[in-house]
């Protein structure tokens, strides 16, 4: 069995920031770390390759220092990784980059699952499984809670929908974004460790995708962001101490003018 997983390095809850003048995310010079969802979609490919053996190919569109979240991956158990960067794919949308992401799939070759996480906590969207998805003309199932049964020709799934779960059959070769239901990540070993230290991860741009310039980067994004600003906290509260009992009938009785002044009652 042969999976590919896509992920992605995302910046630090705490460290997201953006440019006012692009609407691109800053991401020189910020801490990154391997998308927390992305762990979910490792850990499933690991255990279908324990379980029916086989290999398991990472591969990451970002800037150089993403070769750490390749590294990160190898540690865990997968065996090999492929790092797509290029200047030219910098400000790509989900559109571009899922776009990027297929091609260099396509140039991979054989393959029978591709595995991604929900979604990634910087963008928030779950839009790029779903893209790899249309552009390579496979079968996909979102939200994979659980994997029941899958042989050579198909794979049988519980997905999570709004009114519960719900099985689905599907030929391979087929695509699966997961939830945090499906695993538990695990943590990298001594002996990953060692291979991710030594392994050559390959870089490829975009001549090596046979991508098509007006479809990469923030060229070939369709989305434009028209305007960032932070949000401001408009609304004042006021605070009643309570010490005594005096002080506790005189609170109950703002609350409750301010409940019939707002007509709450």
């Amino acid at each position: 069995m042969r999976i590919i997983v896509p992920i992605k390095q995302v910046p630090e809850t705490s460290n997201v920031r953006m440019d006012p003048v692009t609407g691109t995310m800053v991401r020189e010079g910020v801490e990154s770390i391997v998308n927390p969802l992305d762990l979910y979609a490792i850990e499933t490919a690991i255990r279908l390759k324990e379980r029916y053996r086989g290999e398991i190919i990472v591969i990451s569109m970002g800037p150089e220092k993403a070769i750490e979240a390749i590294k990160e991956a190898v540690a865990m158990g997968c065996d090999d990784g492929i790092l797509l960067s290029d200047k030219r794919f910098a400000g790509a949308d989900t559109f571009a980059t899922s776009y990027v992401l297929a091609k260099a799939i396509e140039k991979i070759g054989l393959f029978d699952l591709i595995i991604c996480g929900e979604r990634a906590t910087d963008g928030d969207t779950g839009q790029v499984g779903p893209g790899i998805a249309s552009f390579l003309d496979l079968p996909l199932s979102t939200f994979t809670s659980e994997i029941i049964k899958i042989d050579d020709k198909k794979i049988l799934v519980k997905r999570l929908v709004e009114e519960g779960y719900e099985e689905i059959e599907m030929p391979l070769p087929a695509v699966l974004t997961v939830v945090k239901e499906i695993s538990e990540p695990r943590l990298p070993t001594l002996r990953g460790k060692i291979k991710a230290k030594s392994i050559e991860i390959p870089i490829w741009n975009a001549e090596k995708i046979n991508a098509e310039e007006d479809k990469i980067g923030l060229k070939g994004s369709p989305t434009r962001v028209v305007k960032i600003f932070s949000t401001k906290v408009m609304r004042e509260g006021k605070k009643i101490v309570v010490k005594d009992e005096a002080t506790l009938h005189k609170a109950l009785e703002e609350i409750l003018n301010y409940l019939i002044e707002k007509e709450f009652i």
